[in-house]
């Protein structure tokens, strides 16, 4: 990242164990341009490492989450041009992080913005929030995980009536057809998110990042390797002080100190 670019993804890392990622560029909309995409990375990268956080709130605000890519960055580009770009390195930085994210959506998630929200763990929607992949309306189609993403969290028919048509799903709907895990008042989407992730830091960051491991390595595994797979984490948790930590403050009747180990 360009050390002289201008901040347009904020973080904050609270005393609870969550950090705070907000998109939040000058134009309108919150544009999922170049450089928001690269301070994104950044920001991930830095989180997947921090001893400090243990589950990170993804937000674009109360107005709008993202409403698609900056379209300037790719109206006369060449496809050599858009590959010469390798976007894919920016969005693994995410997708990769071992860390639970949520994503807090309000307004508008379409396009790379309804991508960037399923690479998240879960999301919170509020109840004005519309998701969509608009691309075809372009001449396009979804380049940053769209089809697969989506076909797996809500199936082959939900999936295509929205990536074919390019429309918009409610919220509402989005929760009916499992594409978000909660809808909530506007105003408690961030609130709700966090009050989430707090709950999450507060486990042990171990058997957290197991969980999410083993969830999404195993679902595009048979179920025989799936399984065998949960089961050796299973047991590798075993040897943490937390798991041992658990058993006892659960027999003990008191509240477990998980500390990462």
């Amino acid at each position: 990242m360009n050390s002289r670019q201008e901040p347009v993804v904020t973080l904050e890392v609270r005393n609870d164990g969550v950090a705070v990622v907000q998109i939040s560029p000058p134009e309108a909309k919150n544009a999922l341009n170049s450089a928001v995409r690269e301070q994104l990375a950044v920001h991930f990268r830095a989180l997947a490492s921090d001893v400090r956080v243990r589950a990170i709130v993804l937000t674009g605000g109360e107005q709008c989450f993202v409403a698609g890519a900056d379209i300037r960055e790719f109206a006369h580009a060449s496809a050599i041009e858009i590959y010469l770009r390798h976007t894919e390195y920016l969005w693994e930085a995410i997708s990769r992080c071992p860390k639970p994210i949520i994503a807090a959506v309000n307004g508008f998630a379409l396009g790379g913005g309804c991508e960037l929200a399923m690479h998240c763990d879960i999301i919170v929607a509020g109840e004005s929030a519309r998701f969509g992949q608009p691309e075809v309306k372009l001449g396009l189609m979804p380049g940053a995980g769209g089809t697969q993403r989506l076909i797996r969290a809500v199936g082959k028919v939900q999936a295509m009536r929205i990536a074919l048509t390019g429309c918009l799903v409610p919220a509402p709907q989005a929760l009916a057809i499992g594409m978000v895990s909660e809808v909530v008042s506007d105003a408690q989407t961030v609130p709700r998110a966090l009050e989430l992730a707090a709950e999450i830091a507060a486990l042990p960051p171990l058997a957290v990042a197991q969980i999410k491991e083993v969830m999404l390595a195993g679902a595009d595994m048979s179920l025989d390797s799936a399984l065998i797979l949960e089961r050796k984490a299973f047991q590798l948790l075993f040897d943490s002080k937390d798991q041992k930590e658990g058993a006892h403050a659960f027999l003990e009747k008191r509240k477990a100190n998980f500390i990462g180990e």
